[in-house]
């Protein structure tokens, strides 16, 4: 059951007392395919997926049939400093693309045969600019937070997060660098498409972010007030709350794994839940998975965001779920097994 988001110690306290996942289902799942009719190890990492689901489904033979893609919509002050390529107004034209049914993501949301909602937060009010001040208040992330802690149906047995935001790839690289220190430019990426100059201004603005909050940065959830945005506030929400579900999720770019960081800082294994589904072409997101200890299923150069690359690895998550669930085994075939 998922509890109500009271504050922001609700959160910290849900991501460091929920459960693992189910150890007799995995191990069930682990003897299950062992006898499946295959030589070992033939599907490779598929079959790693599918006992992996089982564990957090609870269930040794399970199925996906209802997965949720989620695209959270927020506007960030930043962008006043020039680190896009678009004017803000594109992320209002974008949420009424998504809600007409437009947008890339409505298009793989559909051929996955997953529940799609659009979120937009507030986007006539930006978040503040963090190189003059914190990005939101603590009323304010926390707003953000129950938006997507609320927003993940409890019947969903996937989930995927994306976003839409004018400047939030600033604020993923912020986030980034001021959780994993290094250079600014070894988070900050071309994001939308600036040129050489736009993205060397983008690299100074993350840097002068950074520094200017250097103290707030011993805690996920500081990070996030400080240097976030509202949609990626809201991604941390709901993979929190299908955290404490036990609904698995697969990741997507940049920016959703800036906001899964986030929940990582608060604690070691509040992403164990979670799976990456592709590898972005924006500069920092190789390191970042790396960080996380995630392995991308996919790298097809993307870097749309909408929770595009994730939406695409649901089918090959669903493929090995159906393979591991609907193979016959050795003795039901009739077929000579190995010794």
């Amino acid at each position: 059951m998922l509890p109500d988001l009271i504050d922001l110690n609700t959160l910290r306290s849900a991501l460091a007392d929920s459960a693992t996942a189910d150890a007799t289902a995995t191990q069930a799942a682990q003897a299950r395919n062992g006898q499946l009719t295959k030589p070992p190890g033939a599907l490779g990492r598929l079959e790693d997926l599918a006992i992996w689901y089982a564990g957090w489904r609870g269930d040794e033979k399970p199925r996906i049939a209802k997965p949720q893609v989620i695209v959270f919509a927020g506007n960030h002050g930043v962008t006043d400093q020039g680190v896009s390529a678009f004017p803000p107004e594109v992320t209002v034209q974008m949420v009424a693309n998504f809600q007409h049914g437009g947008a890339a993501i409505n298009q793989l949301a559909a051929e996955a045969g997953a529940r799609m909602d659009v979120h937009a937060l507030e986007l006539d009010r930006p978040t503040a600019d963090f190189t003059r001040a914190p990005a939101m208040s603590d009323a304010e992330l926390l707003s953000a937070l129950r938006i997507g802690w609320n927003a993940v149906d409890p019947e969903a047995d996937l989930l995927v997060v994306g976003e839409m935001g004018i400047g939030n790839t600033t604020s993923a690289a912020a986030i980034c660098h001021a959780l994993f220190g290094g250079a600014a430019a070894d988070w900050t990426g071309r994001g939308t498409g600036v040129d050489d100059a736009g993205l060397h201004l983008k690299t100074r603005v993350v840097a002068d972010g950074v520094a200017r909050h250097g103290g707030q940065t011993d805690d996920g959830l500081r990070v996030l007030a400080h240097l976030g945005g509202r949609e990626i506030a809201a991604m941390a929400g709901a993979m929190a709350a299908a955290r404490v579900l036990g609904i698995p999720v697969i990741l997507d770019g940049f920016i959703c794994c800036a906001a899964a960081a986030c929940l990582q800082a608060i604690a070691p294994t509040a992403l164990d839940h979670a799976i990456a589904g592709h590898q972005s072409a924006e500069s920092g997101h190789a390191e970042l998975l790396a960080r996380l200890g995630k392995q991308p299923l996919l790298a097809l150069n993307l870097r749309l965001g909408e929770g595009s690359g994730a939406a695409l690895a649901i089918s090959i998550l669903k493929g090995a779920v159906a393979c591991h669930s609907g193979m016959a085994t050795f003795a039901e075939a009739g077929v000579a097994g190995a010794d």
